[in-house]
């Protein structure tokens, strides 16, 4: 089971960035949580915790504290800049491990193919989530709150989604996540068979029969709805 850690960067008293009529806790709670959702309700094996799933603040050490403790496979903390400039860019610690910084490509990779920002770059930096985290350990920064362009991006819930989309694309190719496979159902019309369906539904034949409950010619009635993959 992989253990994945995210951290909304800010919230309670303390709003991060503001600019634009947002304030960067209520973005990067909405990012890291659609991050978390997606993850749990498509993927295989994997367990999210996270640093805040509401309106807290959670101190520093609390954070790192809470995932070392959980024994995270790895600390994804979730943020929104400032500062005149535009665009996305992620940090890993200044010394780390191969692990982090191929976890680092795989996620700016997969949010720059989804998401329409200015690329600001993979870059290094001495912050407290990334030196104190026990695993390897990414801090993103999805556009600028005080970039009018960014932050037009930022209000809608398209461009939220494909950034949570992209944050779990590049997870998902870190550590091999596999989908849950989702049961497909077929009603029978006249000429169908159980073969026909096995070729078109990906199944096979024994899968269907078992699945349906089929007797041993797998008879089929027209109307009857079958699991078929």
């Amino acid at each position: 089971m992989v253990k994945i850690f995210i951290d909304p960067g800010h919230g309670g008293t303390d709003p991060g960035a503001v600019g634009n009529g947002l304030q960067e806790k209520n973005l990067t709670l909405q990012i890291a949580t659609r991050i978390k959702d997606i993850l749990v309700a498509e993927y295989n094996n994997v367990t999210i915790k996270m640093s805040r799933t509401g309106d807290t603040f959670p101190s520093l050490n609390d954070r790192t504290d809470q995932a070392n403790a959980w024994g995270a496979d790895f600390f994804l903390s979730v943020h929104i800049n400032s500062g005149g400039g535009t665009g996305y860019e992620d940090f890993i610690y200044t010394s780390t491990g191969q692990a982090a910084k191929t976890y680092q490509d795989n996620i700016h990779a997969a949010i720059m193919k989804l998401v329409d920002f200015k690329d600001r770059g993979q870059k290094t930096g001495n912050l407290h989530v990334l030196r104190e985290s026990s695993m390897p350990a990414l801090l993103t920064e999805s556009g600028f709150i005080d970039s009018a362009t960014d932050s037009a991006k930022l209000k809608t819930a398209t461009f939220i989604e494909s950034l949570a989309r992209g944050h779990v694309n590049g997870i998902v190719k870190s550590f091999s996540l596999t989908k849950k496979s989702t049961a497909v159902y077929h009603t029978v019309v006249n000429g169908d068979t159980v073969y026909a369906l096995s070729r078109t539904y990906g199944s096979t034949a024994n899968q269907i029969k078992d699945w349906n409950g089929l007797d041993a010619d797998y008879t089929i009635k027209v109307g009857q709805t079958l699991r078929v993959k």
